[in-house]
């Protein structure tokens, strides 16, 4: 998400970085050029002229031009300007009351609902420790109470049963007595959509709304409709108490124009955004962390809480204990660490959370692309236990066995074998000298890096 924007606004802010001084002319420029960045990324247009504006406001005043600094106040004063058009601080689901604590979820059918309600039961169970049951009320959809129940299933946490020939709101009430006698901490409600706003779905959800008096009503819509994401927010909006936004898709939204857009017009926070198709695919929403991304600043403390989340800790642990005794690194190694990596999001979703990585050019950032990883575990795969524990007995045949199995060439394995050479002197190093021994071999390694590519052998697709 953000890619273009990104670009153009991370190429403005760094022609004015290097200025000793700023003049009005000139921040009226670079703010123009940000006008039309945040046009193409589709944010809607009462949002990019309150921003300019405000922005303005502050750039020509005693902030900015009389810095030591101005280009870089500029910056802050642009980021802060994000951050307050999105929503200033991280708003959490409001659980504080008599469980069961009912959260629905409303919005168009195809926005993501359903599979919203999966991903949200797996961080309310996982990340917050809540019991966690679901109940789908979308009678109309075919096979969308199997579709919810199959998701649970997925997730492993329990869902209410419900059939098409129910009333909506007797499963609604079933489903929170359920909860109650089971001593379920949250219950969340996928309701029905419809394939644009009508008045038989606003009354349907108007009902259900008032027989569940749910303590949050979050309306999901999909991050690739742009603008008319914000103006669907908006109708759903007038019509029901809404606590909050759930923007879905947002892996797949290269403008990013809707989660620029629809805290504004709504007045109602996002809360969480859908990141990738998989159940743990949605993080809770920060607007300063992504107005540093929109920057090429980064996201460091995403980028850390990933890690912390998604890091086997007991292979780590294994694995940093099999290194210090001063046993070798093997291929089985090798395989767990690029599967985290993957389990991670890949290298583009680490990449995308490095500061300055939005300012490197198109034809590096393309190379840094998880394929690369994919056919590596493929690789791996394919050889046998005595080889990926001994790849030193892997000779030509073996080779061209390997590639055959893996549907690579024998240069890929070659390959494969480089960069397994390289984590293993690095590895040795470790046992033998150290943190110090480590630092070195890396250093070495980024100056291998020349012109700001990947070290030779590195992860780069073809």
């Amino acid at each position: 998400m953000f890619e273009t924007l990104s670009q153009r606004l991370s190429a403005t802010v760094e022609r004015l970085r290097g200025r000793a001084r700023l003049t009005e002319a000139n921040i009226r420029e670079s703010l123009r050029e940000v006008r039309i960045a945040l046009l193409e990324a589709d944010v809607a247009l009462p949002v990019v002229q309150a921003l300019i504006q405000r922005v303005q406001a502050r750039a020509v005043g005693q902030e900015v031009l009389k810095s030591l600094t101005p280009g870089q106040a500029l910056v802050k004063v642009v980021r802060d300007e994000l951050t307050a058009v999105m929503g200033s601080a991280t708003s959490e689901l409001n659980l504080h009351c008599p469980p069961p604590a009912v959260v629905l979820l409303a919005g168009l059918q195809g926005s993501g609902k359903t599979t919203s309600v999966a991903k949200l039961a797996k961080f309310l169970k996982e990340r917050k420790k809540k019991k966690v049951m679901v109940v789908s009320c979308d009678v109309y959809r075919p096979a969308a109470i199997e579709q919810l129940r199959l998701l649970a299933e997925q997730v492993d946490v329990p869902c209410h049963p419900a059939s098409a020939d129910q009333d909506p709101i007797a499963i609604a009430r079933s489903a929170v007595d359920a909860a109650r006698k089971q001593f379920v901490d949250v219950l969340l409600v996928d309701t029905a959509g419809r394939l644009a706003i009508d008045q038989a779905m606003m009354d349907e959800i108007k009902a259900l709304q008032a027989a569940l008096a749910p303590i949050e009503t979050l309306f999901v819509v999909d991050a690739m409709t742009g603008q008319d994401a914000a103006n669907t927010a908006k109708a759903f909006a007038e019509a029901l108490p809404l606590t909050g936004v759930i923007l879905t898709k947002t892996d797949g939204d290269a403008r990013g124009g809707a989660a620029l857009s629809v805290r504004y017009i709504t007045g109602r926070p996002i809360k969480f955004i859908g990141v990738s198709e998989k159940p743990d695919g949605l993080d809770a929403f920060h607007p300063d962390r992504l107005a540093q991304r929109i920057l090429g600043m980064g996201d460091v403390l995403s980028l850390v809480e990933q890690v912390e989340q998604k890091v086997d800790r007991e292979k780590a642990a294994k694995l940093a204990e099999k290194v210090i005794k001063g046993k070798r690194f093997d291929m089985n190694d090798m395989r767990d660490q690029l599967q985290q990596m993957l389990g991670m999001g890949g290298l583009s979703s680490l990449m995308d959370k490095l500061p300055g990585v939005g300012t490197l050019p198109e034809n590096v950032k393309s190379r840094i692309n998880d394929r690369e990883l994919v056919r590596m575990v493929a690789i791996i795969n394919s050889m046998t236990k005595q080889e990926r524990r001994h790849p030193d007995l892997l000779n030509g045949s073996r080779k061209a066995r390997i590639a055959r199995g893996s549907g690579t060439q024998p240069a890929d394995v070659n390959r494969l074998l480089k960069q397994y050479l390289q984590m293993e002197k690095m590895m040795s190093k470790l046992s033998s000298g150290g943190i110090k021994g480590l630092m070195r071999q890396m250093s070495a390694a980024m100056k291998g890096m020349g012109g700001g590519g990947l070290p030779p052998g590195g992860l780069a697709g073809r």
